[in-house]
């Protein structure tokens, strides 16, 4: 049985958004980003026009110094740039205008370290529908607020349900369905999807997710998608070498694909989030060796139904892949490159970032024909790709970089480890 499946998109206040926006932002670039994806979940968008030279002084339209190291993506919403961080030992939230000036900064309640060197207690990223904002922590805590910060509700889910056992930072961020802020934790012991109401913060629902792996296998760093499903709202989840679906109405599951570790060896986590393209999710695996096309369709177990192809020796271990135009983008953590076709897995080509002791943390971006990939050691390379891979530039921003860029409004914003650039020609 085919199925269709349409990522759950929000643009509610676009219009509005955009009638507050220049007439070069209007005509240049999409005006939002509201979660650390993007408008379509996928890490590209195919408006605008955005520099390819720059550094940490070279076509900086403004930096502003943030309070701490934090890891998470910047989103954007109108006049807003949110992120989650640390500040004096508290979790955080604080929205920047669009000439980084701060304009309001929130406190939820105590901040919990990262240990990672290129962790921290705000790995997860904030997200909006518009009319809210929801930000998730290393700490446990989630909260809601409104679009000018205030504080609505917040829970802490490690004091109410079960202690964080990952053996790194928190890194899933919180996705949104019609009704409500959903989380899944998925570490060793007690895992499970939670959905919050978006506005009261009463739990609506809590299901477990427990599947017996090798050690670590059931640890995962992904978020989830809502999507969709056979004419009903869904959440598609990668962890504990699963790809599962689940009514978004109440977590019951529609449907699971396994076997993405067949021999069982240990400390394959997931670390990567699945993509998707139409009905199809592209899932990287183990540890960055492996990639899969598994078709969304169908009822129940579909292992053996519904993986369409596998590559083996392309992956990505931490970065998650990014997808436009029905073209897969994978980053490898040393700076490898492959274009493959999201339907048939085909690799259309290979490149590679020049050579570097360094790894890559961060996700890579597609805006403008290019691929924007940041380094760990702050160096963000670039290639275009309109025509193949062509490396263009390594640009230095002077300090650590863990988090995506983000291509807006024909900017681009890059937050490091000390401060939050925005980059423009």
């Amino acid at each position: 049985m085919q199925t269709k499946v349409t990522l759950k998109i929000k643009f509610a206040g676009l219009v509005v958004g955009l009638a507050l926006l220049s007439p070069n932002w209007i005509l240049g670039a999409e005006a939002n980003w509201p979660n650390w994806r993007g408008a379509g979940e996928n890490g590209s968008t195919s408006i605008g026009s955005y520099v390819a030279t720059f550094d940490n002084r070279k076509n900086v339209k403004w930096k502003t110094k943030l309070p701490a190291k934090g890891c998470s993506t910047p989103i954007v919403w109108q006049d807003q740039i949110i992120i989650t961080s640390p500040n004096d030992g508290n979790d955080t939230l604080i929205s920047y205008d669009w000439n980084g000036k701060k304009q309001w900064q929130t406190t939820i309640g105590s901040e919990r370290a990262g240990k990672h060197r290129n962790g921290s207690g705000s790995n997860p990223s904030a997200i909006t529908d518009g009319k809210l904002l929801f930000a998730y922590f290393k700490s446990g805590n989630l909260a809601s607020f409104t679009l000018n910060g205030k504080l609505l509700w917040k829970t802490n889910l490690q004091k109410r349900f079960a202690r964080d056992t990952l053996y790194w930072d928190i890194g899933t961020s919180p996705v949104l369905t019609s009704k409500h802020v959903v989380l899944a934790v998925m570490h060793s012991g007690e895992s499970y999807l939670a959905a919050f109401n978006k506005s009261t913060g009463e739990l609506a629902w809590k299901e477990p997710r427990n599947y017996k792996t090798p050690v670590e296998c059931d640890h995962s760093y992904a978020t989830p998608h809502v999507v969709q499903y056979q004419g009903r709202e869904a959440i598609v989840v990668w962890g504990a070498e699963r790809l599962t679906i689940h009514n978004a109405s109440n977590g019951k599951l529609f449907w699971t694909c396994e076997g993405f570790n067949p021999d069982k060896r240990g400390n394959w986590v997931q670390v990567a989030s699945s993509v998707l393209d139409g009905n199809m999710a592209i899932v990287p695996y183990g540890r960055g060796k492996h990639i899969a096309g598994i078709e969304l369709s169908g009822d129940g177990n579909v292992t053996q139904s519904n993986r369409k192809w596998t590559l083996n020796g392309t992956g990505s271990f931490v970065p998650t892949p990014a997808i436009q135009d029905g073209k897969v983008y994978v980053l490898g953590d040393r700076g490898q490159v492959a274009c493959l076709d999201a339907k048939t897995g085909k690799k259309l080509w290979d490149g590679q970032f020049p050579k570097h002791r360094a790894s890559y943390y961060a996700s890579p971006t597609v805006a403008d024909s290019k691929i924007y990939a940041p380094r760990e050691d702050g160096i963000i390379m670039v290639a275009s790709i309109s025509d193949g891979f062509q490396f263009l530039s390594e640009n230095n921003m002077g300090e650590r970089i863990i988090a995506t860029t983000v291509p807006v409004r024909d900017q681009l914003l890059i937050r490091g480890e000390k401060h939050l650039f925005c980059i423009t020609k």
